[in-house]
């Protein structure tokens, strides 16, 4: 989806299609054939943005097979789908059993996690729209945070360096400039978008910038204003954000609350759980963590990285952190000029919730995806921005 901005430039909206993970090229097909299509439909539009993921295999078997590439572009244009945006966090195995920690391998000191960055910022560059010049690709936060010392700092530093390098010199060969943000995420070495700026400067590259994630954003209890402006003091460009709203305790020590926050205590994603008292932030890695006592202080709200749709909180005692949502996408779009023009609704837990609240057909899912962005869309249009046919 597109819309226009009042100072004339297209704001893209999109959703990250890790939310029905495929591992394989043929995986990959059937998703725009079985969800993403469907979604389209029933949004009523001609045209839909999706957020590509693309794991190691099935990347590895488009840059190996240009006719395979091909194939792919003639498949999204036939179903009414463009990819201005990839999600290249996850490495692969995000629909495996459980994900957990094994999302954050490889990491940034690894030589793989710079080859398969590299893979998808040239898949991207074929994959754009003929009269879109600019994509990007959201990434691991560096590392999860132990043990991260100076050796694999620097080892993170110059693979991103070599990344910029590359970019520029596909820009050069392509014309078609794409940008990586690293995604702050708690218990990550870059936690929140302040721990971004230093090593981000370090590098020094302008194609090298910030992915703002407000699921993440809002369970760090980060202001979204005063993270957003002092990105642009610090001259870190938000390359994108992703759109997504986590889960809020407001009274964490009653015990219906801990009852419905341990409905969303699931096997398969790690939910880090942070609340911010008068001595600062304080986490656990896991919300069963929390749930089992003394971890996590009780007298202050609780916030859990568990992404809830947007569109549907959860029941009270729960909320989600839509508002910050909300208010981050103000700060984004809402001013004079956009500080990001890529924007993607990245709900991946629809089948991690409660029994009683996940889908229970392809169609069901495919009316809840829809609902989010029709919802994404309406903020939009509220701060000001004109969908575009």
């Amino acid at each position: 989806m597109r819309f226009r901005h009042p100072d004339g430039s297209v704001v893209h909206l999109a959703y990250c299609t890790n939310v029905h993970p495929a591992e394989t090229l043929d995986g990959v097909l059937a998703q725009l054939r079985d969800h993403c299509e469907p979604v389209r439909k029933r949004l009523g539009r001609d045209r839909l943005g999706i957020g590509l993921w693309l794991a190691k295999d099935a990347a590895h078997a488009l840059v190996t097979d240009p006719a395979a590439l091909r194939g792919l572009r003639t498949e999204l244009d036939r179903r009414g789908l463009e990819v201005v945006t990839l999600n290249g966090f996850p490495y692969e195995g995000f629909g495996a059993e459980e994900v957990k920690y094994r999302v954050y391998k490889p990491d940034w000191t690894d030589p793989e996690r710079l080859s398969h960055t590299t893979d998808l910022a040239r898949l991207l560059a074929a994959l754009l729209p003929d009269d879109v010049v600019e994509g990007t690709i959201s990434t691991l936060p560096l590392a999860w945070r132990t043990p991260f010392d100076t050796t694999r700092a620097e080892a993170a530093r110059s693979a991103l360096t070599a990344l910029a390098q590359r970019l520029d010199a596909l820009a050069e060969l392509t014309g078609k400039s794409i940008r990586v943000g690293l995604e702050p995420e708690p218990g990550c070495t870059v936690e929140t978008t302040g721990d971004a700026i230093a090593p981000l400067n370090a590098v020094g590259h302008d194609r090298i910038g910030v992915c703002v994630d407000t699921c993440h954003l809002a369970t760090s209890f980060e202001d979204p204003r005063t993270a957003l402006d002092a990105l642009a003091v610090a001259g870190i460009p938000v390359v994108k954000s992703q759109l997504s709203a986590a889960l809020h305790a407001e009274h964490p020590h009653l015990p219906e609350v801990r009852e419905a926050l341990a409905a969303f205590d699931e096997p398969r994603f790690l939910h880090q759980t942070r609340t911010k008292t008068d001595t600062g932030l304080h986490g656990t890695d896991d919300l069963g963590e929390s749930l089992a006592g003394g971890a996590l202080p009780e007298s202050t709200p609780w916030r859990a990285h568990f992404h809830v749709p947007l569109h549907a909180a959860p029941a009270p005692p729960l909320t989600s952190t839509l508002p910050v949502l909300k208010d981050t996408l103000a700060q984004l779009v809402g001013g004079p000029d956009p500080r990001t023009r890529h924007l993607e609704v990245e709900t991946y837990t629809w089948q991690a919730l409660p029994p009683e609240l996940r889908p229970r057909s392809r169609p069901q899912l495919a009316d809840g995806i829809a609902a989010e962005l029709t919802l994404a869309r309406d903020l939009l249009t509220d701060l000001g921005l004109k969908e575009l046919p």
